[in-house]
């Protein structure tokens, strides 16, 4: 059951935050309409005149975005029975994560036909900053501590799809997102990309986390590096073994990771407690917040306007 006004209660011993969330983010069909949900689509014809969605796949994710308490399902016509789906406040609390993820994507390729940003506040095209809200410095993986919580474990942290959660051929998203479908677009590459961050670089170190078949982990491990994600490097003390080391692209998608799970652990809680905490490097629990690298204020989204690149 879904909490339509609060947090949603989780499960004890199952799925924490963290597997919600990416279970969520990394579908780049929920991607795309939540993008279009921001931009002001409603109803169904609104979806179908965005972009080459098919009836069958625009229902599940709807349905799926409904449930996990991202949309309202709203009757707008009584005959025939029609309905719109409205943006709950926990669907608008995405607005920071798609921007982080837009600018991380320009950044990777400047002639990427990707939305821009405009502030309203000082009226100039910009890229989001994310900064600590205690001590309003950026946000690093070197700046930041993480720890996990009580809810934490790894099997716990992996969402449930197995297979990638892509589209192949003609019908599928624009391709707004699709550097950041190769960190989180299927359930190994998610677990893998969370093991990196929180320090692992060993080949066993990584399966122990992740809980991926070998032959499945060498094969993200191929693809992390095909994508710049990582490198591998000699051990010196085994030169027939190679440690993984986050590349600077991957370390530039730390700020989203930082949003995601903020966004997670409100409002999605296991009764254990949050899956993971992180504390900035002032000392306070990190608080991500973004702010326009133009004017250097904090965004808001009543002041953002998202236009198409």
């Amino acid at each position: 059951m879904t909490a339509r006004t609060g947090s949603t209660a989780l499960g004890p011993g199952g799925p924490n935050a963290i597997a919600v969330t990416l279970g969520l983010l990394g579908d780049e069909w929920n991607l795309w309409s939540l993008r279009h949900a921001v931009d002001g689509c409603r109803r169904y014809g609104d979806w179908m005149g965005r972009g080459p969605i098919s009836n069958t796949v625009l229902t599940g994710r709807l349905g799926r975005l409904t449930e996990a308490g991202l949309f309202d399902r709203v009757r707008y016509s009584d005959r025939p029975a029609r309905h719109e789906y409205v943006l709950t406040r926990r669907g608008r609390d995405l607005w920071p994560i798609l921007l982080a993820m837009w600018a991380w994507e320009k950044d990777r390729d400047p002639t990427a036909a990707l939305p821009e940003m405009r502030h309203g506040r000082c009226g100039e095209l910009f890229s989001p900053v994310t900064a600590c809200a205690d001590c309003d410095r950026p946000v690093t993986r070197a700046a930041v501590t993480a720890a996990l919580g009580p809810s934490g474990d790894w099997t716990r942290s992996v969402p449930a799809s197995v297979g990638r959660r892509r589209s192949t051929g003609a019908r599928r998203p624009s391709p707004y997102l699709d550097r950041t479908m190769e960190l989180l677009g299927d359930r190994w590459s998610a677990a893998l990309l969370g093991a990196l961050m929180m320090g692992g670089s060993r080949f066993t170190e990584l399966a122990d986390r992740t809980g991926a078949p070998p032959a499945v982990l060498a094969d993200r491990l191929r693809r992390f590096e095909d994508a710049g994600v990582v490198t591998a490097v000699e051990n010196p003390e085994r030169q027939d073994r190679v440690g993984y080391v986050l590349t600077a692209r991957a370390e530039a998608f730390f700020p989203v990771i930082t949003l995601m799970i903020a966004w997670g652990q409100r409002w999605f809680r296991a009764p254990e407690g949050p899956a993971i905490s992180l504390t900035h490097a002032c000392g306070a629990p990190l608080r991500p917040r973004l702010r326009c690298d133009r004017c250097g204020e904090e965004l808001r989204a009543s002041e953002v306007t998202v236009e198409d690149g």
